[in-house]
């Protein structure tokens, strides 16, 4: 007789690793330059300077705070490097602040149309001082859009919007603003992109405004501002974490219609535009995966002077060279 031992089945643990739930964190970006503006070409008739000779340190950046929540800025500070004390030669001088809050609503719907809430605040360097208070409800139609292996849309938002302006007096000198603005951005291949907007606004002045040399004042205009701009941006060389790039941008900056005929800066009629070419070497060396260091020089070509459409004229070189750093976090 063989008695058979007993079988013993002994069961393993068996240990299952998940994938732990991504945690959002608050990230961003700092980005800081100095740029300097030289003197533009000598023009045919007296130049007023504001646009020769000066320089500006830009401090921008943006910081999502929460997953739908963003915050981004943007200050200025212009500072002339003209000696002469004569007030018609100075230079560009003053600080511009700029505050834009967003906030994702995310998709209407079942549908595609993305839905984002913008407050903007500026502080506008200029003499008068002006501030501008503004809401948009920004309607993102991008993945409707004509998309392919040659054109990506990447933005096409329509946004209705409503701006208050005030001057530095906080009295009549304000100017109420309904409209619709179009913001959209195609990328192409070989580095090109391409940038198109639209600013449709009907104002509602404090007090009348003079147009057509001093003949009409009204107290509402209904205004038409078009920015048309192509970017390219070319690799050059590569070593390691040093690159040389050759940037190029330029186009309507902006073309306007208006209503009525504006008076004065030029623009004794209906339209009025600025074309411009900005063509421009840039050295980037990757520090560290989060800290880029950057400098470039280059010209822009622009009709700096006369910008009415029926007699633009006077294109002028003038050199520009800047340099700074832009972090992530």
């Amino acid at each position: 007789v063989t008695e058979e031992e007993p079988v013993q089945v002994v069961e393993k643990e068996v240990i299952v690793y998940r994938d732990k739930p991504e945690v959002f964190r608050p990230n961003g970006y700092v980005n800081l330059h100095y740029k300097y503006y030289g003197d533009a070409e000598e023009l045919n008739y007296k130049n007023d300077g504001k646009n020769n000779n000066y320089g500006r340190v830009e401090l921008k950046g943006k910081i999502n705070m929460t997953e739908n929540q963003a915050l981004e800025y943007r200050i200025r500070d212009y500072n002339s490097w003209n000696s002469t004390g004569n007030t018609e030669d100075k230079g560009m001088d003053g600080t511009e602040a700029r505050f834009r809050y967003f906030y994702n609503h995310g998709n209407i719907g079942d549908t595609s149309i993305n839905l984002t809430s913008r407050l903007h605040y500026r502080d506008r360097e200029d003499t008068d001082g002006h501030q501008e208070l503004e809401y948009q409800a920004r309607f993102n139609f991008a993945d409707y859009m004509f998309n392919n292996d040659y054109v990506k849309t990447t933005n096409f938002v329509v946004a209705p919007k409503y701006r208050y302006q005030w001057g530095s007096g906080n009295n009549q000198d304000y100017d109420n603003q309904l409209g619709v603005d179009l913001y959209t951005m195609h990328e192409f291949p070989w580095g090109f992109s391409f940038e198109f907007n639209m600013y449709n606004t009907q104002h509602f002045y404090g007090e009348d405004k003079t147009f057509d040399r001093g003949n009409k004042t009204k107290d509402k205009n209904f205004t038409i501002d078009v920015e048309a701009y192509i970017y390219n941006t070319t690799n050059l060389y590569t070593n390691g974490d040093v690159t040389v790039d050759f940037n190029f941008e330029g186009g309507y900056d902006p073309y306007t219609w208006s209503q009525y005929k504006k008076y004065g800066d030029n623009r004794d009629q209906k339209q009025n535009y600025e074309l411009y070419a900005l063509p421009t070497i840039q050295v980037n060396y990757q520090a560290t995966p989060a800290l880029k260091l950057y400098a470039a020089a280059g010209a822009e070509y622009r009709n700096w002077e006369v910008t009415a459409k029926s007699d633009a004229k006077d294109w002028r070189w003038q050199p520009t060279v800047f340099a700074g750093f832009r972090a992530t976090f």
